[in-house]
């Protein structure tokens, strides 16, 4: 009797311990898409264009090694846009926390973009830098703010995409 009252008490510990409480769900927002463009609007990223850049390559800046790449994806919309869709990979460093209690983390990575000047040609390689804010929370781990080479390119809106554009 004794091991069956143990066998009951232990079968209804662990379905109790399995039932799961969808508040403590973290939301994980951390996509973010990257459209170059120059000043009059003109997309930057078709792989094969001369006067774009059609080689393009993420450096983690705060790995522990050197050379550490980062992925990406050149995509495509369906009005032949391109754009980088960066995930994750790159080496989070804490900041601080915030007022409301929220951590704040960033990414630093390197971008470097060959612009092709002729059908022979390529411009030197340019060297930009893309930094990442994130806002982490019990709810929510997302996209705060994006800073290219120093400059505001995007701040997080509540339910919407990230979608980050640099002027070049």
């Amino acid at each position: 009797m004794k091991k069956i009252f143990l066998v009951l008490t232990l079968i209804s510990l662990t379905l109790l311990s399995c039932g799961s409480d969808e508040d403590s769900l973290q939301k994980i927002d951390q996509l973010l898409n990257i459209y170059i463009k120059d000043s009059s609007g003109k997309d930057l990223l078709k792989p094969t264009e001369i006067g774009s850049y059609t080689g393009v390559s993420f450096i983690d800046e705060l790995a522990e090694k050197d050379n550490v790449n980062v992925s990406y994806n050149r995509k495509m919309l369906a009005d032949s846009t391109y754009y980088l869709e960066y995930l994750a990979g790159a080496t989070r460093q804490f900041v601080e926390d915030d007022s409301d209690g929220n951590k704040i983390y960033r990414s630093e990575i390197q971008v470097s973009l060959t612009k092709k000047i002729s059908e022979t040609q390529n411009a030197p390689v340019v060297e930009d830098k893309l930094e990442i804010f994130y806002r982490s929370s019990p709810t929510v781990f997302e996209v705060s703010r994006v800073l290219y080479n120093n400059q505001l390119v995007f701040t997080k809106v509540p339910d919407q995409p990230n979608v980050a554009t640099v002027i070049k």
